[in-house]
């Protein structure tokens, strides 16, 4: 599967917004490092992280599940270069 999101993208973000399976998040890892990743489940422990493109990326595969304070807010559209809802992704 191709990634939904190519370097350069622009996000239009909401904060604080709920957490649903299927969308795009942007989230901080245990690791600290701030990602931009589709949320698949709630597990106890958090949201499990998955890369679009499972090939390349680092996800909930290799660091875990994400704490829900550490999920800091939802994409809502992918402004530049024009403008696509991402839950058409």
């Amino acid at each position: 599967m191709l990634p939904s999101l190519r370097p350069g993208d622009r996000l239009l973000v909401r904060y604080g917004r709920e957490t649903r399976p299927g969308t795009v998040v942007v989230a901080r890892l245990v690791d600290g490092t701030v990602v931009v990743k589709r949320a698949v489940e709630r597990r106890t422990a958090g949201w499990w992280l998955l890369s679009d493109n499972p090939v390349q990326g680092t996800d909930s595969r290799h660091r875990g599940a994400v704490p829900d304070a550490d999920v800091w807010g939802t994409a809502v559209v992918r402004v530049w270069p024009w403008p696509r809802l991402l839950r058409d992704m």
